[in-house]
């Protein structure tokens, strides 16, 4: 088990890092244009996070779990997004 302040800040930096990826995801949403993506950098960095998630998972961070689950969701909306607009 993992120490209840370990969480709290690993919970937090959970809250910034993934809410980075919000705003991107509604520009390229909002504005049906997403030319200035790299669709390779998403691919890497989606696997790297899953790979993330799946170690959250082992280890049984919920920290680590959550941050990683919402991070994926919204880099493959940006993924899905710019496959759409290719």
């Amino acid at each position: 088990m993992i120490d209840p302040i370990y969480e709290i800040v690993g919970l937090s930096a959970a809250i910034f890092t993934t809410s980075a990826f919000v705003p991107q995801v509604y520009k390229i949403y909002k504005e049906k244009n997403a030319d200035g993506i790299s669709l390779t950098m998403y691919i890497i960095l989606f696997i790297g996070v899953i790979l993330w998630l799946i170690y959250g998972v082992l280890i049984g961070s919920l920290s680590i779990i959550i941050a990683n689950g919402v991070t994926a969701l919204l880099q493959l909306s940006i993924i899905i997004l710019k496959l759409k607009n290719l």
